[in-house]
């Protein structure tokens, strides 16, 4: 890839989105999760470590149960605009839930992953990268 591509795709396609605001919690979850994997990945592979521990140390960071937690963490942070987005997330009636997670953690999981979707749609890069930050390090 050329130096000059680098980022560009990803510019290009989160250029496109729509309005923060246009996409239901549920939307920004999905979204989120994405990103938030991405991130955790990236931060794991600084150690150089086997991919299969890699796996491992990433499912104790994206379980819903850890995410929950994570929200402890960040709900004081939060502004009034993100804990509407937050809530929203986490009071969206999702058609399952996963048969490791409780209820509320799962629920609490998902609005913390709409959080994130929100950020990212509303390409508030820098404040995405300190929430992500605060829960990693």
């Amino acid at each position: 890839m050329e130096t000059g591509m680098k980022g560009e795709l990803l510019e290009c396609v989160s250029h496109n989105l729509l309005p923060a605001n246009a996409y239901s919690p549920l939307v920004l979850a999905y979204l989120g999760d994405a990103v938030y994997e991405l991130y955790v990945r990236t931060h794991l592979c600084q150690k150089n470590a086997p991919v299969h521990q890699l796996h491992k140390e990433a499912t104790a960071y994206v379980k819903a149960e850890a995410q929950s937690r994570m929200m402890d963490v960040l709900e004081p942070m939060l502004t009034e605009e993100e804990q509407a987005v937050y809530k929203r997330g986490r009071n969206a009636k999702s058609a399952t839930v996963p048969k490791n997670a409780n209820v509320l953690d799962y629920r609490r999981a998902t609005g913390f992953e709409a959080l994130l979707g929100y950020l990212y749609v509303s390409h508030q890069t820098e404040r995405l990268e300190t929430l992500i930050r605060r829960v990693l390090l």
